[in-house]
């Protein structure tokens, strides 16, 4: 009788095997594949119903008009462009401030316990229904506003913004936090070895270092606040109008609308499905999608042409 114990075949044989690793990488290229042809799809439906509309609307008037009133059909999209640029700068000097400065807290200073809360806690927001923080905006941030003395209508540009970039923090404190933590411990320990602070550390070695993760999060936080509608329609009104950049303290004051809800209005209005009302919801979109695309296309080349690697 042998002593020698019989070897267990765990991976069954060798063509079994091979089949199984084909099975494997078709189903995993099916499932990258699948992104792509979503994608290509929405690009296709949109561009089709845009060039119906661009039948029954000049381009050039449409990307150079100054007056969105759809029962006229004046279709000029940059009192559109404007309101979303407004909405989205203010969101941003809201939500990338603190959103860095909470990464830098989880990320350098809070203990592991402090962080299992915090984190998950901060992230909650992300989960809070868009509705909810329209409603907020509404009823509770634009009275509070006016008692500092601010002179706001009852749907102002201010209280969206302020709401959609706190909607946004999550976003950048996740994914900055998540860059920070993957720089070296060497490098903080090399700045501590030079006499720099915890502080001095965190500002000038570990968010340098970490800047392309750190940019990144600003691109697709902005580009989540380019696309948002709820807070933007409950909040900031359904009243297009040429907001000016140059002065945007007194846009900020009154109504206006963005892009996305112009795109809602004219899917719930009762224009009929051949009209250029209708229509300019997919022109809309089309124009919005490239805005998105450019930024997500910046955001991968600025993360690819400052990625840092370590051994």
């Amino acid at each position: 009788m042998s002593n020698q114990a019989p070897s267990l075949q765990l991976s069954g044989g060798e063509q079994s095997r091979v089949v199984r690793e084909r099975l494997y990488r078709y189903l995993l290229l099916l499932c990258a594949s699948l992104t792509v042809v979503v994608t290509g799809s929405i690009i296709f439906t949109l561009a089709f119903d845009a060039l119906q509309f661009f039948e029954l609307v000049d381009p050039v008037a449409f990307f150079t008009g100054t007056t969105w009133i759809t029962a006229r059909d004046q279709f000029g999209v940059l009192p559109l462009v404007t309101g979303t640029l407004l909405v989205t700068g203010v969101a941003a000097l809201v939500a990338i401030p603190v959103g860095v400065l909470a990464a830098i807290y989880l990320s350098e200073y809070a203990s592991d316990r402090a962080r299992s809360v915090l984190k998950p806690a901060l992230e909650i927001l992300a989960g809070v229904p868009t509705v909810v923080y329209g409603y907020l905006a509404l009823i509770y941030l634009t009275p509070f506003l006016r008692t500092l003395g601010l002179d706001l209508g009852t749907f102002n540009v201010l209280s969206a913004s302020i709401m959609v970039g706190v909607m946004v923090i999550p976003m950048v404190s996740s994914l900055s936090e998540d860059a920070m933590s993957a720089v070296p411990d060497s490098l903080r320990q090399g700045g501590f070895a030079l006499g720099a602070t915890k502080f001095q550390v965190s500002t000038s070695v570990v968010v340098p270092t970490a800047i392309s993760g750190i940019f990144a999060s600003f691109i697709l936080a902005l580009s989540r606040a380019i696309g948002e509608t709820m807070v933007v329609v409950m909040a900031m009104g359904l009243r297009p109008r040429m907001l000016d950049l140059t002065s945007p303290t007194s846009s900020l004051q009154e109504s206006g609308q963005t892009m996305t809800s112009a795109m809602v209005q004219a899917v719930t209005s009762d224009a009929g499905a051949a009209s250029p009302t209708y229509k300019s919801m997919f022109a809309l979109g089309l124009t919005l999608f490239a805005i998105t695309f450019v930024m997500n296309y910046l955001s991968n080349w600025i993360a690819e042409r400052h990625r840092e690697e370590y051994n």
